[in-house]
């Protein structure tokens, strides 16, 4: 019980029980995913309904942190949102040292080591939370991921949440690269319905691309290209 309890105690098999923890409350959350495409990337999150009663969410999965930078999460939301409030400061903080948002890998880095932080020292806990950020630096179309213990990994394709794995099995075996926006979206829609079970509420839809910046589809445009399911 030591091991499980404290955030600094590795277990005598060499694992931090708290990280792994926090983990699993990020297979909880809503399935998230993104992919590159010829000039872009897209990301894309489950809506889920929580009551018949509620108002449109105030904040949203996929979220603007700067001009040529988006981001979708899962896991615990009031951790999302001070990460995504972290990701934004950070990029700014760099435009005004360079005059640009250079190289992504420096704000992926910043989040990350932030999150580390908080797998170490006592009296803390970790982040429950996952973040993929999508965007265009110098380099071109980015796709990175941020998991709880402050890992960071670049991808062409990737998903979050609970439906992690159903929607990369999907994609291992669809995904090609060079696709234009629109057979990007369809094939991401496509992989998330492959992760839920019943009911496929509209999602959130959202592309970033050099010329066109942050785009976020309304529900009818969603509804259209779902209907082509």
């Amino acid at each position: 019980m030591a091991y499980d309890r404290a955030i600094t105690v590795f277990s005598p098999d060499g694992r931090l029980f708290q990280v792994e923890y926090a983990k699993e409350a990020v297979k909880k959350g809503s399935t998230a995913l993104g992919m590159k495409f010829q000039d872009g990337a897209l990301l894309i999150a489950e809506r889920r309904s929580r009551s018949k009663l509620s108002e449109q969410p105030i904040m949203e999965k996929i979220q603007l942190v700067d001009d040529s930078v988006a981001v979708v999460t899962s896991g615990l939301i009031a951790d999302a949102r001070v990460l995504i409030d972290f990701s934004r400061i950070s990029v700014q903080q760099e435009k005004i040292t360079y005059g640009a948002l250079v190289n992504m890998d420096n704000l992926a880095k910043r989040v990350a080591d932030q999150m580390q932080q908080y797998t170490q020292y006592g009296g803390v806990r970790p982040f429950g939370v996952s973040l993929v950020f999508a965007g265009i630096d110098r380099i071109g179309p980015r796709l990175i991921d941020c998991d709880a213990a402050g890992t960071i990994n670049e991808y062409k394709a990737t998903a979050i949440g609970q439906g992690k794995e159903k929607v990369i099995e999907f994609l291992e075996k669809e995904y090609e690269e060079g696709l234009d926006e629109k057979e990007t979206i369809m094939l991401g829609l496509r992989a998330l319905k492959s992760s839920i079970d019943g009911d496929f509420n509209v999602p959130e839809v959202a592309t970033i691309e050099r010329k066109k910046k942050f785009y976020i589809y309304g529900r009818d445009e969603i509804e259209k290209l779902m209907s082509k399911l």
